[in-house]
């Protein structure tokens, strides 16, 4: 994408989301462009990516749930108990229908955001893991050590990452979302299923 779209997409999502929201989605996108930079990935993609990660995050649950019936869009049982969850479907969806993106892989990228999946791309891992350490985020287990480390090895970073995120899910008796514990199956047999 162009300069120009992302400026657009970047106004448009500063009308969309509440300021603390805000902020933090400024933190990820610049944090997956530079994590972009370092891993050779495209760095507007990341930028694009990171923008509109969470781009229905301040939508209700009702008008996420509206959205996935009016377009069919598949919904888990995880994400019925939890509507909140599906921010990152409802927002790969609008990333497509609202702000033009056709990339497969940023499209994806939105999609994975909170849960990850086995075999994710390296644009999937660097948005993943620049929500977990943008600059904003205070409150995550071994978050220094996982910052330093999506720098040097992005999927090391991400195992630990997944683990810390798995621990918890559980500890706060919340329900695992099955894609995440299958993405970090995944990364802690090496990539291997």
């Amino acid at each position: 994408m162009k300069e120009s779209d992302i400026t657009k997409i970047r106004n448009s999502v500063k009308k969309k989301l509440d300021a603390k929201r805000y902020e933090h989605t400024l933190g990820v996108a610049y944090t997956a462009a530079a994590l972009a930079m370092r891993y050779g990935a495209d760095m507007n993609n990341a930028l694009v990516a990171g923008l509109l990660h969470d781009c229905a995050k301040c939508l209700s649950n009702e008008r996420r749930l509206a959205i996935c019936e009016k377009h069919n869009i598949a919904i888990t049982p995880a994400e019925e108990k939890n509507p909140f969850l599906l921010h990152a479907k409802v927002g790969s969806f609008l990333a497509m229908k609202k702000y033009g993106v056709t990339d497969r892989d940023i499209i994806n990228a939105i999609l994975n955001h909170t849960t990850g999946r086995p075999g994710m791309s390296t644009l999937e891992k660097i948005i993943w893991l620049a929500d977990y350490i943008e600059p904003g985020r205070k409150h995550a287990p071994n978050l220094d050590r996982v910052r330093k480390m999506a720098f040097e090895e992005l999927d090391s970073a991400l195992l630990i990452a997944l683990e810390d995120t798995l621990e918890y899910v559980k500890n706060g008796k919340m329900e695992v979302d099955p894609m995440t514990q299958k993405t970090y199956d995944f990364y802690k047999n090496g990539g291997q299923e």
